[in-house]
């Protein structure tokens, strides 16, 4: 464990840099126009439900805009539950234990990250991995009170747990990632495609108590929480009508296409930049996906690539937030990495030099302009 965070400490260093300077920037935005870095990050959007249910537990049911219903069963339970947790063990305000608990996750995530880029890519592609997901445009989320670095922090390390053959331990994190967030089953699907292809592969992994065990836990956080809300909402199927009341529903990406032709066909008023950024973000995502396929990496890192994107395209509505939902699918980076590595040292440095200030300041325009959640 000591040798293997002292082979990380560059890439947490590197990624704390970059995070911090984001921070800064929104810190200096901040004081300019008189408002709350705390607030922006710690009591806005997503961060109330989460530090609501932290607090009172669910129940929590609003009325909307355009007909839409809200309740607090659409968001996962794992995030508010180690929010409640440390502020019930430590004196601390609620909103504080949330920000502690995402940024504990952050960097946990980035050790996960950087362990698996090391693992298939070598340790300068894993320092390079981890550095691009901390100076992504939406970044900022990852220091926010939002549940997206948990998920990503349990995927990263349950996807490597895959490739070393720690079944077990993959099993039991995926189980926390689908108690996270609705895509939260990626990581799910991929222990099941990896541990169903051990199965058909080997005669001895047949015969391994271990595979089964993993097959049978990985999923069962993220239904056992459907099957929760069922009881609640009055039916099996009650989540995914609690995600209609919100506005969203799986369309097998037609609201994504005709989003895209609006975004860039049709003329009048343009968009929001954070719709901008949404459809640039999906785009890009679609692009990252064949080249990571095309580097044929192990088939969990692919499956649970292709999941997180088919759920993020595939999905209607909250545009302006793709990029968020695209946070953990860290494995698309992985093309972008190894070019870094291979690029001139001051040609990669400046390229990330470039990331971290176009996410420092589309961070603190995300926090104090955009008028919409990130």
């Amino acid at each position: 464990m000591r040798g293997a965070l002292r082979r990380a400490a560059p890439a947490l260093a590197l990624y704390a840099a970059a995070r911090l300077a984001g921070l800064a920037v929104a810190g200096a935005v901040a004081l300019r126009t008189h408002r709350s870095l705390w607030t922006a990050l710690g009591t806005s959007w997503d961060s109330n439900w989460y530090t609501g249910i932290a607090q009172h537990g669910y129940g929590t049911t609003l009325a909307g805009r355009h007909g839409f219903t809200y309740t607090d069963l659409a968001f996962f339970p794992l995030y508010p539950a180690l929010q409640r947790s440390l502020a019930t063990l430590v004196p601390v305000h609620m909103t504080v234990a949330g920000l502690v608990v995402a940024w504990l996750s952050a960097l946990a995530a980035a050790w996960g990250i950087y362990a698996v880029g090391e693992l298939l890519h070598g340790r300068r592609t894993g320092i390079a991995l981890a550095l691009l997901w901390g100076t992504l445009p939406h970044a900022v989320v990852e220091t926010m009170a939002y549940s997206e670095s948990l998920m990503t922090a349990l995927s990263a390390w349950s996807l490597y747990a895959l490739l070393t053959r720690r079944r077990l331990w993959a099993g039991v994190l995926a189980l926390l990632a689908g108690l996270t967030r609705p895509n939260g089953v990626a990581v799910a699907v991929a222990v099941l495609c990896a541990a169903g292809l051990a199965v058909l592969r080997s005669r001895h992994d047949r015969r391994d108590w271990r595979v089964w065990v993993s097959m049978a836990l990985a999923p069962l956080g993220w239904f056992g929480y459907l099957a929760w809300v069922g009881t609640r909402s009055g039916g099996p199927l009650g989540y995914f009508e609690i995600e209609r009341d919100w506005g969203s529903r799986f369309d097998f990406g037609v609201s994504e296409i005709r989003f895209l032709k609006h975004v860039f066909t049709d003329r009048g008023t343009p968009p929001h930049l954070a719709y901008y950024m949404g459809a640039a973000a999906v785009l890009v995502a679609l692009a990252a996906l064949v080249l990571l396929a095309l580097d044929r990496p192990p088939l969990p890192v692919l499956v649970y690539a292709i999941v997180l994107v088919v759920i993020a395209v595939g999905g209607s509505m909250f545009y302006a937030c793709k990029p968020r939902f695209l946070l953990p699918a860290f494995p698309l980076l992985l093309p972008a990495a190894v070019a870094l590595t291979r690029a001139r040292p001051r040609a990669g440095a400046a390229l990330l030099a470039g990331f971290a200030v176009v996410s420092a300041v589309y961070g603190a325009y995300t926090l104090f302009y955009a008028g919409t959640a990130p």
